[in-house]
């Protein structure tokens, strides 16, 4: 498996957004679009496009999604390792979602620039096309 990876930058804005833990999932959260609803023994967390959340929310805005080439095949190994790795390295935090097919990177807007930058430092190609 190569260590390199085609990413695509998708539109919009990103929320992080965390309710309680046996909060039910609101409707806002599943409207079309890439979406994301994970709930463990302490939270439910959802990603979405920012405009949906409502302002109570407790949230974290302005985040961009890289999104990785896929399908990936389930034995892949080191691909969220090759990707994280030059952010670590340049000081870019980010949050990592897994689906059945690929990978996606959330960062920070005030840090695309840079992550893309990293990111093609390191090998990795950045369709940046919706900018």
């Amino acid at each position: 498996m190569t260590s390199r990876f085609d990413l695509t930058l998708q539109p919009g804005l990103y929320s992080i957004v965390r309710l309680a833990p046996r909060a039910k999932i609101p409707p806002w959260a599943l409207r079309d679009g890439l979406h994301s609803v994970t709930r463990t023994a302490s939270e439910l967390s959802i990603v979405c496009r920012q405009e949906r959340v409502p302002a109570r929310a407790r949230r974290e805005d302005g985040f961009r999604c890289l999104e990785v080439g896929g399908p990936l095949p389930f034995d892949a190994t080191g691909v969220l390792a090759s990707l994280a790795a030059p952010l670590a390295r340049a000081r870019i935090p980010i949050l990592a979602i897994s689906t059945f097919d690929t990978d996606l990177l959330f960062v920070r807007r005030s840090h695309l620039a840079s992550a893309i930058r990293a990111l093609e430092r390191a090998g990795h190609r950045v369709d940046k096309s919706v900018e």
